[in-house]
């Protein structure tokens, strides 16, 4: 990409990390490599969205449903959490100016776990760089049910009125209410469908699929999807020439 197509660079990127399994079978290796090589393609992308300037990267490490996995593939998938979060790993990303921040029902997951999330967004948070999500126990139903409730509650003890009640106030019941929409989701795995991530906050985010497996998408495939974006016309449901078309 020429330098006069930043312009065109998206402001927040999501990414359905899939293929991790079926990379790891292709091999004949067991599926907690997979992870561990997926691992460090999410390294590749950070650095690659922290090169480009771009602000906020959204990733979706472990979906609601994925607690229905094989236990000994789930038990892999929190020690690789763990080793992730480890000091090492996240002062490489603090000293790039990355902010960190997790959504989801962490409930779920060990206290131990929890406190590791807990102090890598402590440890970030004024941090001005890019801000990296990680999606964990998270699905697009959940978000949407949560943010309802809450709102429902408010109602009820008089705090907010049914008037009050727009897309903006919903928004801001969401996990990801301090940040803008995606512009782009990049999916992975050769899977063409969002997997029930981020459904609320996909309404006019551009969709990139690749065949590519997650663990073999590097700074070269990342540039595919910058440059398929920057190619596209939004127009959020107007006509050519309209709001979108010059953006």
């Amino acid at each position: 990409m020429t330098p006069e197509s930043n312009s065109l660079l998206p402001n927040h990127i999501a990414i359905i990390m899939d293929g991790n399994n079926r990379w790891a079978k292709a091999r004949g290796l067991q599926a907690k490599s997979g992870h561990r090589h997926g691992a460090e393609a999410v390294k590749e992308v950070v650095n690659c969205c922290v090169d480009r300037g771009i602000k906020c990267l959204t990733l979706f490490a472990f979906s609601s449903e994925n607690w229905r996995r094989p236990a000994k593939e789930v038990q892999s998938l929190m020690a690789l959490f763990l080793i992730v979060l480890k000091r090492k790993e996240i002062n490489q990303l603090h000293k790039r100016n990355v902010r960190l921040r997790f959504i989801g029902n962490r409930s779920g997951f060990s206290q131990k776990l929890q406190a590791n999330m807990a102090g890598v967004e402590e440890l970030t948070q004024n941090n001005i760089g890019t801000t990296v999500i990680v999606a964990v126990d998270y699905g697009g139903r959940w978000d949407l049910s949560q943010a309802t409730r809450v709102i429902a509650e408010k109602v009820k003890l008089g705090h907010m009125s049914l008037d009050e009640i727009d897309i903006e106030s919903v928004h801001l019941h969401t996990s990801l209410q301090e940040y803008p929409d995606p512009d782009l989701c990049i999916r992975t795995g050769g899977e063409q469908r969002v997997s029930n991530f981020l459904l609320w906050q996909f309404a006019y985010t551009e969709l990139y699929f690749t065949e590519c497996f997650w663990p073999d998408f590097n700074s070269m495939h990342f540039e595919l999807a910058l440059e398929e974006f920057a190619k596209r016309q939004r127009r959020y449901g107007s006509h050519d020439g309209d709001v979108g078309s010059d953006e």
